[in-house]
């Protein structure tokens, strides 16, 4: 078993706090949509979903939805790809307590963007953007892995992280996304994108 020290992450208010080279601070920092971003620096842009069912919380998401403790949560785990490329692993939580009328298209999101229902819906909140790095041991990198059979990503890497609460009616709900240094290679696509 890993000690619990890698298990947690430390999570920062301002992305400076991580010490992120510029360019990847530049994709921490970005205010808005990731999606949209993403989507602009594509021709094809593509949501691979992993899984999706319940699970218990980690260690250092359950203050952050507001549990005294790890409990089961919905769960689901998707990779963002850019033209085929994973560049962006994200990792959504939400409250057994959260009803459907609270999050009434998580459940069948599939593989849609869940940020383009967050930013599109006038009822969704969003809290503060957290920072962290995600060194290995810690839960997140470990699934990132197997995820990717280790294909493009070093298991001995730290790889940076944002994470953020969302609000709607009572239901709370958490999304990190851990980027892949496959990130820094994307520019601005041109007007001509497939987006899928």
């Amino acid at each position: 078993m890993r000690p619990a020290s890698l298990r947690r992450a430390r999570w920062l208010a301002h992305p400076d706090g991580v010490h992120a080279p510029a360019a990847m601070r530049d994709w921490l920092a970005t205010p808005g949509s990731l999606t949209a971003r993403l989507i602009a620096h594509s021709r094809q842009f593509r949501v691979q979903k992993l899984r999706q069912a319940t699970n218990l919380c980690l260690a250092d998401e359950a203050a952050a939805i507001s549990l005294h403790r790890p409990q089961r949560v919905w769960e689901r785990e998707v990779l963002l790809r850019c033209d085929g490329q994973p560049v962006v692993f994200g990792h959504t939580v939400v409250p057994m307590s959260a009803t459907a009328q609270d999050w009434p298209l998580f459940s069948a999101l599939g593989e849609r963007s869940l940020g383009t229902t967050l930013f599109y819906d006038p009822r969704v909140q969003r809290g503060q953007l957290e920072f962290a790095r995600i060194r290995p041991g810690h839960p997140l990198l470990t699934r990132l892995l197997a995820a990717l059979g280790g294909d493009g990503v070093r298991p001995d890497a730290t790889y940076y992280a944002r994470r953020c609460v969302y609000r709607r009616r009572q239901g709370l709900l958490l999304v990190t996304e851990v980027f892949l240094p496959a990130v820094l290679d994307l520019v601005a696509a041109k007007s001509d994108m497939n987006v899928k």
